[in-house]
């Protein structure tokens, strides 16, 4: 854990996001290491949600607004004086952004091009990271994994506004960021794109662990609609863990790795939506089931698969949790929540088991 915990004591880092899933467990984590956090985000979208459960709110700073607002973005930032900025606020779900198109590209792109700007405009800021995801790429349905350098696309409106989103980071980074010019603008950018994101305290929409445990919880069988799809999954703690070392490379002046990069599971981590239901259905017990949703609704991709090549050999960064061990502790923070335990101090204790792990 050395080459990521060095030096996060007393480091001002702004995150955008720290009301959502991903965003909770990683200001928890900053906390944990020391730094200083101050969240930028909506109310929380869900009840229960990972942010009232775990109290994030004690451990960092909770300034609720909205990316799409311009000159509440830029006052917070230029407030708190970061050195470095998480970019994690999204309108997230795929089958939404059908229904809100406008609202997705909105939050999705013009947020991240606020996001940008309020950075440009604050000389405190050393680093950005913004977080994108695996589905921004063009995807061709082949059996091939997807690296930074294949082809940017998107089918449905999220996945298009998050390659977007991708392609106005990288325009800020060559007109203004650029990593030859960094002693004059001083700050480096990247972007990160992460699998399909499993743990402890998501109840989004039409998502798929969040539908299972909604269904286990209730005794019925949960609705699934495409069991036969493939997704690269990993625990949340693994990508999370990938950002952190990406920061503090960037925070080191280390400007090379100022680009993109691809984190997800090997092969290993690349099942099917029934396999892992049936694997987390079992591991809940207590009669779990599931069931194919005779509607699947509106498009989605059936194969995706991500080379993160690029950030095991340039950052030194590897998935730490075989796909058994995240379903389990997957289903070990929904049981515990189940039977009413603190959530603070199980999430606390599983971030902790984690970095045992890197050593």
């Amino acid at each position: 854990m050395e080459s990521m915990v060095t030096n996060w004591n007393g480091r001002r880092v702004f995150l955008t996001g720290h009301t959502g899933f991903k965003g909770g467990w990683l200001a928890l984590w900053l906390s944990r290491l020391g730094a200083n956090v101050q969240g930028y985000a909506l109310d929380p979208s869900t009840e229960p949600n990972l942010f009232t459960l775990a109290s994030v709110g004690d451990f960092a700073g909770d300034v609720r607004g909205d990316i799409r607002d311009l000159a509440k973005l830029e006052a917070s930032i230029a407030d708190f004086a970061p050195e470095l900025v998480f970019h994690m606020a999204a309108q997230p779900i795929v089958r939404r952004s059908y229904s809100d198109p406008v609202g997705t590209y909105s939050t999705n792109v013009m947020g991240t091009v606020h996001v940008l700007e309020a950075v440009r405009k604050t000389p405190s800021v050393r680093a950005l990271v913004c977080i994108t995801t695996d589905k921004v790429y063009h995807n061709q349905e082949w059996v091939w994994p997807y690296r930074e350098t294949d082809a940017l696309g998107g089918f449905d409106p999220y996945a298009s506004s998050k390659a977007c989103a991708e392609i106005v980071s990288a325009a800020y980074r060559s007109s203004f960021f650029s990593v030859g010019q960094v002693h004059e603008h001083r700050v480096a950018s990247v972007t990160a794109r992460a699998g399909n994101v499993i743990g402890g305290g998501d109840w989004s929409e039409d998502r798929l662990v969040p539908d299972l445990v909604r269904g286990f919880s209730s005794g019925r069988p949960a609705l699934i609609r495409r069991p036969n799809a493939i997704r690269p999954w990993q625990h949340v703690l693994d990508p999370l863990h990938g950002y952190l070392i990406l920061a503090q490379r960037l925070l080191a002046k280390e400007n090379c790795c100022a680009s993109a990069y691809n984190f997800g599971p090997g092969d290993e981590g690349n099942w099917s939506v029934e396999r892992i239901a049936t694997r987390l259905a079992e591991l809940w017990g207590n009669n779990g089931s599931w069931t194919r949703d005779a509607d699947p609704g509106a498009h989605e991709t059936q194969s995706l698969r991500l080379d993160a090549t690029k950030a095991r050999s340039e950052l030194g960064w590897e998935p730490k949790l075989k796909l058994e061990t995240a379903l389990e502790w997957t289903i070990d923070w929904y049981r515990a929540w189940h039977e009413g335990k603190n959530m603070a101090n199980f999430t606390a204790d599983q971030i902790d088991q984690y970095e045992k792990l890197c050593g």
